[in-house]
């Protein structure tokens, strides 16, 4: 195996995690940021990245970084990082298949000598039972003979400016201890904040699916408190506040629980708990309340309507917001789309604007085509959905002239005090 200096580098799957991750490593090493997208690829080397993590002159700074769709131009590398992403399917199982046809890719290309390192998020075990198999049938090497593994979950926050990849601490492991060694010290030449080896693939791949999990939890019991509250007529937020005080309390909000991560891998866990015979609770009492929480607020929002004798069929509601968080044009299982297929159901007519989507992607994952701009005097209700700076800078006036004198303003992102909003969270 060749040293650290010589090191060459493919990363498959250039998205919000894979491009921070080619442009560090392009920064020292020759390495190959691979995408079967055409149009991405082409962009990139534009000088141009549609996910805002990355800027012209940040992709100008990684001179040895080169962008291809060409599975020829993958053969020099010697140690390839999988970051595609790992989706639910529409039953809540784990979806494999960017996984499982990364790993074709790679096993296609894979010499004797090689390290393979996943970075996508998966249950404990799955690297080693799923992909390495898979790694071997394309290549026709042995797994920890011929070829090697390693697992370095990722840990990129979509549109955080201030927690970058080199700032954030990195969990390494590899499938021998000489490559764990190996693994650990390539990503700890790029991350400053440093690394930590774990024992084994297996439990840096648990380590992973529980940091979301944890959140997850959590979120879900002030999501849950927030419902009781509701009932009672007590601000959720003044309680929070209050509570906070205390210097062990736990500073989360209640809201919607989209995203790429927290709600997606809890299930990837619960998938393999199931797998060996245990039935998680907690897990999934918390997913079905975060999951339900969009549902629930547009039934808020359509309360709210009767009671002031505004008809929800053929209404008129804005929904500020698509992106599963604020100020990021991420729209991966964004359950703002929960609250407009309830409000739809009853037949109202909902009007999507956000700055930061791609309209036709919008359309592509949710079959929502987001307007322009909203018009005044127009609209029954607005929810404000995601806190966009935007819509901060809008101010509470200007948003509610885009309604009718009678309307219904509901802020689920608590945007604005509670005095200026007609229902929230």
């Amino acid at each position: 195996m060749r040293g650290l200096s010589k090191t060459r580098i493919g990363v498959i799957g250039l998205g919000y995690v894979g491009l921070p991750l080619a442009i560090e490593f392009g920064k020292k090493y020759r390495t190959v940021g691979f995408d079967i997208n055409l149009v991405r690829i082409k962009a990139l080397k534009a000088g141009h990245d549609s996910t805002l993590e990355a800027t012209a002159a940040e992709l100008k700074a990684s001179k040895k970084l080169k962008f291809s769709a060409r599975l020829a131009d993958l053969k020099t590398c010697k140690v390839f990082v999988v970051t595609v992403p790992t989706p639910i399917d529409q039953y809540k199982r784990p979806d494999l298949t960017p996984l499982l046809k990364a790993s074709e890719t790679v096993g296609k290309v894979l010499k004797k000598g090689d390290i393979v390192v996943y970075e996508s998020t998966v249950y404990p075990g799955c690297t080693e039972e799923i992909c390495v198999p898979v790694l071997e049938k394309y290549s026709g090497l042995r797994f920890n003979k011929d070829f090697y593994c390693g697992y370095s979950p990722e840990r990129i926050n979509p549109g955080d400016k201030q927690h970058r990849l080199p700032t954030i601490r990195k969990v390494t492991s590899g499938s021998t201890p000489r490559i764990a060694d190996f693994v650990n010290a390539l990503y700890a030449s790029i991350i400053t904040a440093g690394t930590h080896q774990a024992s084994s693939i297996r439990v840096a791949e648990a380590a992973k699916v529980i940091e979301n999990t944890q959140r997850d939890v959590n979120i879900a019991l002030i999501n849950e408190l927030a419902l009781i509250f509701n009932r009672m007529g007590i601000d959720t937020e003044e309680v929070l506040k209050a509570a906070g005080t205390k210097w062990n309390f736990l500073p989360f909000r209640p809201g919607l629980v989209g995203g790429h991560c927290i709600g997606v891998d809890p299930y990837y866990l619960t998938h393999k708990a199931t797998e060996i015979g245990y039935h998680p609770e907690m897990i999934l009492a918390g997913r079905r309340i975060n999951d339900g929480m969009g549902a629930y607020v547009a039934q808020q929002v359509i309360k709210l309507m009767t009671e002031r004798r505004l008809l929800v069929a053929d209404s008129r509601i804005l929904m500020l917001g698509l992106t599963f968080k604020e100020n990021c044009p991420d729209l991966r299982n964004s359950k703002v789309i929960d609250i407009i297929n309830e409000l739809k159901h009853f037949d109202a007519r909902v009007d999507v604007y956000d700055p930061w989507v791609d309209a036709e992607g919008a359309y592509h994952e949710y079959g929502v085509r987001p307007i322009k701009a909203p018009k005044p005097d127009t609209y029954d209700a607005v929810v404000l959905a995601v806190s966009h700076d935007e819509f901060k800078a809008l101010g509470i006036r200007k948003i509610r002239a885009f309604a009718r004198k009678t309307h219904v303003l509901y802020d689920v992102k608590y945007m604005f005090a509670p005095d200026q909003t007609d229902g929230r969270l």
